[in-house]
């Protein structure tokens, strides 16, 4: 390895140093709360180290955002593959979906329900894991639209009536809100046996 590799590859894990590091500091702390300084703190680095990748508190928290839409597209990539058929389809992004959102409940609720000024994220043209996570949603659903199998006309009023119901019960359930319910009550399999559901209800 070269030099020039080599520094690459030491920048690289440095950012991925600081990303990880930021999403524990973000969800320890919320984002107000949260600081560059900390975060320097906890890596053992200066802050100044932290600026020569990052501008700003906003956009390390975009980055962070990207890391956590990065592997949910991932997910939801690996887990239509070979399938055609739409409501198939619809059905293991749902799947993926969860999955996503049971094994990375911290991360999660920092990239959907945790308050923060999204300045960076308005700023940020190309949100590129963001818009193709919604994005590989519209897909499914205007295929289903063309084929006259789905009940919705407009795509993007599908993908955001059924992204709603999905965010809807995973957020209940990581932010443990489902304890109303019997403690004999499967909430995962209450959970499934709703995604189903709501899969027939859009059905034409």
């Amino acid at each position: 390895m070269g030099i020039l590799e080599r520094k690459e590859r030491d920048k690289q894990e440095m950012r991925l140093m600081i990303l990880e590091t930021a999403k524990e500091v973000f969800i320890e702390e919320g984002f107000e709360k949260a600081s560059i300084r900390a975060i320097a703190e906890k890596i053992e680095y200066s802050p100044a180290t932290i600026y020569l990748y990052y501008k700003d508190k906003n956009e390390l928290f975009f980055a962070v955002h990207e890391l956590g839409f990065d592997k949910l597209l991932e997910e939801m990539r690996d887990a239509i593959e070979g399938i055609t058929d739409p409501f198939e389809e619809l059905r293991r992004r749902g799947y993926a979906y969860m999955k996503f959102a049971f094994e990375n409940p911290e991360m999660y609720d920092l990239m959907f329900i945790l308050n923060a000024p999204m300045d960076t994220l308005k700023e940020e043209e190309n949100w590129n894991s963001g818009h193709k996570c919604f994005a590989l949603l519209c897909e499914t659903l205007q295929r289903g639209i063309e084929s006259k199998q789905l009940k919705f006309n407009d795509v993007e009023i599908a993908a955001m009536s059924i992204w709603s119901f999905m965010h809807g019960m995973v957020s209940l359930k990581i932010r443990n809100r489902f304890k109303k319910f019997n403690d004999q009550t499967d909430i995962q399999q209450l959970m499934t046996a709703s995604l189903e559901q709501m899969i027939e209800l859009v059905k034409a």
